[in-house]
């Protein structure tokens, strides 16, 4: 088994994935400064070497220079779902064995009514013990984002079925993006991306 590590996601690609919609997402490779000019390769600068092994690391191209990139995570790795959480108590039992126990909440579910008045926690912060969603890496490969096929958009958690397939699938991805990132990650921009493919899987034994 791969690395156990965590993946970040909002409500709406957390309610896609436990309905079973979302299987792939897109992450922006980020390139480091060319040693030589000083500067970050933007797309168009580079090309990607194809004899690789997409789970290890890609050789990208700028000019006459080769740097490699290595994905966030590889096949095999095992993913546990960082969301808008928090702890809420709330009683158990009944007479004496009545005590009050501690349980996790997910914004992106349906608040139940002991925790509806809990204040939310930032995904970044929600510890391992709280995850309820674990994925596992099936294929990891680089890309532009506007390779994106209509499968590949519906395989994101897009409703295919609706007319605009790509521009819900660039709104969607636009959403993920620092506005004063827009330029050199945005759609339009069309930056290279790691396509990272998952499906569901049960919590390691190891991880408790």
């Amino acid at each position: 088994m791969g690395r156990v590590l965590p993946i970040l996601f909002n409500g709406d690609m957390v309610r896609a994935i436990l309905d079973g919609r979302k299987t792939v997402t897109r992450r922006v490779i980020r390139f480091p400064v060319n040693s030589f000019t000083g500067r970050i390769p933007i797309a168009d600068d580079v090309r990607v070497s194809t004899n690789t092994l997409w789970s290890k690391e890609v050789s990208f191209f700028e000019g006459s220079v080769t740097f490699g990139v290595r994905p966030p995570y590889g096949i095999g790795d095992i993913l546990y779902v960082r969301e808008t959480w928090h702890k809420y108590k709330k009683r158990v039992g009944h007479g004496e064995n009545c005590r009050l126990r501690e349980f996790y909440g997910y914004k992106a579910s349906i608040a139940n009514s002991e925790d509806a008045s809990e204040k939310w926690r930032p995904s970044i912060h929600m510890p391992k013990q709280a995850a309820r969603i674990w994925l596992k890496v099936t294929d990891v490969r680089a890309e532009r984002l506007k390779d994106i096929d209509a499968l590949g958009c519906q395989r994101e958690g897009v409703d295919i079925t609706r007319n605009g397939v790509f521009k819900r699938f660039s709104s969607l991805w636009e959403s993920s993006i620092r506005k004063e990132e827009i330029d050199r990650y945005g759609w339009d921009a069309n930056p290279w991306v790691w396509v990272i493919e998952f499906e569901r899987c049960e919590k390691p034994e190891r991880e408790g």
